[in-house]
């Protein structure tokens, strides 16, 4: 039996036990609550290798003392300015004052004269502010030198996510929805506890690694099983409040950073939790799609019987005739069979279809535009959380509402793909966020809450642009490799993320740079995106002639065969 088939089938089961009744409901909820953490645990390094305030140790008025970060002396000791509220910010956390030894200790309290503000070195002590405690303190990694190793954490989270992606999809077929999700989910607490455990820098990168190639599977493979539970009608909404978990999930590691400001805890409360979920092993059900497309009929009959007592509803008589006779078929091997499925199989060969798109600039450029905005998207959307954490006002506060501002975003692009079309929702959507980016770069001296506002105007734009790209990437592709075409764009997209820690190290360079960065690639991306065809009610292209002629004139539009591609248009690309 093919797989189209039991699709079929299944949603004609859905149609009589409900397509989103009190069992789907209950199980959805189940397999929503793991995603919480799968979003917590893929930006814990922002505050796990978080970068804390210090300032040099001087010795000189210190040595017998309680050091404390904020001191009335600083101005005479260390490169700095001080704040309307008389806060002391350093110019360089490893600068300070040469001391003057000609006059040391001639006076009981520091004094201007034991230093010569002519000169500077570089200190190799620090003193710390005690608000937070990161691997900073823990292995030294301070003063510029040691940056990129601050960045190079994220940068090995998205690494393992390539690794992750690749592989659970994979697995997920082969062995399972729930299983896979499962391993996904108990690995991602193990691998979090092992960078709790960590004793040097490099053992953190491991268990970095390998805590984002779990966390990679959590979220796919939850938007899977739950798109597969529901009828046709309630796949976008549970693809959208998937993602709203997804956002409130980062959000909660905001607040939990706020409370537990040792990055040893903070770890533990993220990664503990995620091994009690070892009970959904016999909580929650396998994808009853995937038990038809494996011909395993006897497991997927009793969890829609199950489903049906739940919802107090009553399959017919003829449904369960049907699934009986499915499972008669699926024994059913005899050769005429076995050779429609080779035919089936050669009309749907990959290879010729991708040689054909490479003979065909139009649609390699289309293409090569995709793969950009894509990488845009990637970048910004990271790069403006992680961003997040320098602006002015409360780190976590701030850190929250970049977060939860995904909510409308991905409201936004709802509304917009239905009412605007593809390309101008893709495009306004970039172009809000440029302007955005590029206003609040500028404004580093402004009103904090202009700053905040529009900083989070633009990861809502971003957010928007990242729901719509998966849409319209999927319309534009025929269909014999669209799935395949999705991937290699989201791929791609993770290699693009991996240079989003990095960003913000240039605004230790110039103040405004990161945001203007932002701005200006999200220009560029949203003025490229009108290049692209329309494809709102248009026919899905089947073959890759159809997807050439996306946008010529010549293609009728033929809103009755239009098949919508938007069951993932809402799926998140950190998962």
């Amino acid at each position: 039996m093919a797989q189209s088939d039991a699709a079929m089938d299944f949603d004609e089961i859905l149609s009589q036990i409900g397509e989103f009744g009190r069992y789907q409901r209950v199980n959805y909820l189940l397999i929503c609550l793991p995603v919480l953490f799968a979003a917590a645990n893929s930006l814990s390094y922002v505050f796990t290798a978080g970068t804390p305030k210090y300032r040099c140790r001087i010795e000189e008025c210190e040595v017998n003392r309680q050091p404390y970060y904020q001191t009335d002396w600083l101005d005479v000791a260390i490169p700095g300015s001080r704040d309307k509220h008389g806060y002391f910010t350093p110019t360089d956390p490893c600068v300070r004052f040469a001391a003057n030894d000609s006059l040391l200790h001639q006076w009981d309290t520091c004094n201007a004269s034991w230093f010569l503000p002519q000169q500077t070195e570089r200190c190799q002590q620090f003193v710390y502010d005690t608000g937070e405690y990161t691997i900073v303190q823990d292995w030294q990694l301070t003063c510029k030198e040691n940056a990129w190793k601050l960045a190079f954490v994220g940068t090995t989270h998205f690494a393992g996510l390539v690794i992750g992606t690749a592989l659970f999809g994979y697995l997920a077929d082969r062995f399972g929805r729930k299983l896979i999700f499962l391993f996904c989910t108990i690995f991602m607490g193990l691998t979090g506890i092992g960078q709790a455990l960590a004793w040097d820098y490099s053992s953190f990168l491991v268990f970095a690694l390998l805590n984002a190639v779990g966390t990679s599977g959590v979220y796919p493979l939850a938007f899977i099983i739950g798109v597969e539970m529901v009828g046709p009608r309630k796949r976008e909404m549970t693809s959208i409040v998937l993602n709203y978990f997804y956002a409130v999930g980062e959000a909660l590691l905001g607040l939990a950073a706020w409370l537990l400001s040792n990055w040893q805890i903070l770890q533990y409360a993220l990664s503990v939790p995620p091994l009690f979920f070892v009970v959904y092993f016999w909580l929650v059900p396998e994808s009853v799609r995937w038990l038809l497309a494996r011909n395993e009929h006897v497991k997927a009959g009793n969890i829609i019987r199950r489903a049906a007592h739940v919802n107090q509803r009553e399959l017919s008589l003829e449904l369960m005739a049907s699934l009986k006779q499915q499972q008669l078929d699926a024994a059913d091997n005899n050769s005429d069979k076995q050779e429609r499925l080779q035919v089936q199989q050669k009309q749907r060969e990959i290879w010729p279809s991708v040689k054909q798109v490479f003979s065909s600039r139009k649609l390699i450029g289309r293409y090569v535009i995709l793969l950009f905005i894509w990488a845009v998207n990637a970048i910004v959307f990271y790069g403006l959380s992680l961003n997040s954490t320098n602006l002015s006002g409360n780190k976590y506060l701030n850190f929250a509402l970049v977060c939860l501002i995904e909510i409308p975003g991905y409201s936004l692009a709802w509304l917009c793909l239905r009412k605007l079309g593809r390309r101008l929702a893709l495009s306004g959507s970039l172009l809000l966020c440029a302007v955005t980016c590029a206003a609040s770069g500028y404004l580093t001296t402004g009103a904090n809450w202009l700053i905040v506002t529009l900083f989070l105007t633009g990861k809502l734009g971003i957010t928007s642009s990242f729901a719509v790209i998966y849409t319209y990437t999927a319309e534009m592709m025929p269909t014999v490799i669209r799935s395949g075409g999705v991937g290699v764009m989201s791929t791609f997209a993770r290699f693009g993320a991996m240079l989003a820690p990095f960003v913000p190290l240039l605004g230790s360079y110039y103040e405004p740079l990161p945001l203007l960065l932002f701005g200006a690639i999200s220009m560029v991306a949203g003025l490229l995106s009108l290049l692209l065809p329309e494809t709102f009610h248009k026919k899905l292209p089947d073959t890759v002639a159809e997807a050439i002629a996306l946008g010529s004139k010549t293609r009728a539009l033929n809103v009755n065969d239009h098949c919508t591609s938007s069951n993932g248009q809402h799926e998140s690309i950190i998962g």
